[in-house]
């Protein structure tokens, strides 16, 4: 269903908000622990030290946030991704972000014994950053600068490099499996406050800047000929918007670990409601982007209770088909 004029649209952000809100109190509200919307008001009204409310506040309070912030800030980065290479399936895999946060985290363990949550944040924003400024880079080489094939193919290659050598540090030191094996997966669990509050001036930063680098995004997808005949720097967009995924899929992998699929189904999804004008697909993409992800931590919590697996595998079994279809889309097409 395509949202065609202004008003329509400007409704269906109204009704996404509300949505995305009513999906953050389900998540407060709903898992393991038996609680109600009134034990959840009274949390933060008339706190007794109860385990119920020490949950809600300490527990389910945070998880509900970082998943919101990191679901929109994947939509996003996706959205900007697409958007820069021209590739329909492209997310923050393919700019190496996933495989070189992870390459950074086994290496601390392995190394250095690393063993807290909170240094693994930084460790793999790092991580995230410099495989992402090394695309950036071998994307850039050659005199016709950063293409959407050559971006593509470098990022191929350092997540495959870093992807192999991550396997073959968690092969040779078990240890470093144990300790990471479930922030590979991807997951919201276990995560405080302090881990969003860290990252989030720079996920801010980013998810303003896109909105601001949308006019130009959308002549950039026009043609960088047409862009360049329209007084657009080319190159200076290219650098913003890489900038912007560095923040977003970097600060979401370094609270979250990689959790996949997620960059690649949310911009097909916005562009389906409002077209291919980015000054629309990027709110889409935020609102739409956190709220599929606080749906996945939440059935997340139900499918093996009382354990629950980690919300990148939820996210795995559902865009799996997502991405599957798109393929297919994409090879019929050509």
């Amino acid at each position: 269903m395509l949202l065609n004029s202004t008003t329509s649209k400007i409704l269906g952000l109204l009704v996404g908000a509300i949505l995305f809100l009513l999906f953050i109190c389900f998540s407060i509200v709903y898992g393991y622990t038996d609680t109600t919307w009134k034990m959840a008001i009274e949390a933060y009204t008339h706190f007794d030290g109860s385990n119920e409310h020490l949950i809600i506040q300490t527990v389910r309070m945070p998880r509900a946030l970082i998943a919101a912030a990191v679901g929109a800030s994947l939509g996003i980065a996706g959205a900007l991704m697409q958007a820069l290479t021209k590739n329909p399936l492209a997310d923050p895999k393919i700019f190496g972000i996933n495989a070189g946060a992870s390459f950074f985290i086994v290496a601390a363990v392995s190394f250095f014994s690393v063993a807290s949550l909170n240094a693994f944040v930084w460790i793999a924003f790092a991580g995230a950053t410099v495989a992402a400024a090394i695309v950036y880079f071998i994307g850039s080489l050659g005199r016709e600068g950063l293409t959407p094939m050559k971006f593509t193919l470098a990022g191929a290659a350092i997540w495959a490099m870093f992807s192999s050598l991550t396997q073959g540090m968690l092969v040779l030191n078990e240890k470093a499996l144990e300790e990471v094996l479930f922030w590979l997966a991807g997951s919201v669990q276990g995560r405080s406050l302090e881990y969003l509050q860290s990252i989030l001036p720079y996920l801010m930063l980013a998810w303003i800047g896109s909105v601001i680098v949308a006019r130009h995004i959308n002549l950039l997808s026009m043609g960088e000929d047409v862009a360049k005949g329209l007084g657009q720097r080319t190159g200076l967009i290219k650098l913003i918007t890489a900038l912007f995924i560095i923040l977003l899929a970097g600060g979401s992998v370094a609270i979250a670990g990689p959790i996949g699929f997620l960059g690649i189904m949310v911009p097909h999804l916005a562009r389906s409601l409002v077209g291919i004008d980015y000054r629309w697909v990027i709110p889409y993409c935020a609102i739409i982007g956190g709220i599929l992800l606080i749906v996945a931590d939440i059935s997340a919590r139900y499918v093996i209770m009382p354990q629950e697996i980690p919300v990148g595998v939820m996210t795995a079994i559902i865009g799996t088909p997502f991405f599957i279809y798109i393929a297919r889309k994409g090879v019929t097409k050509s």
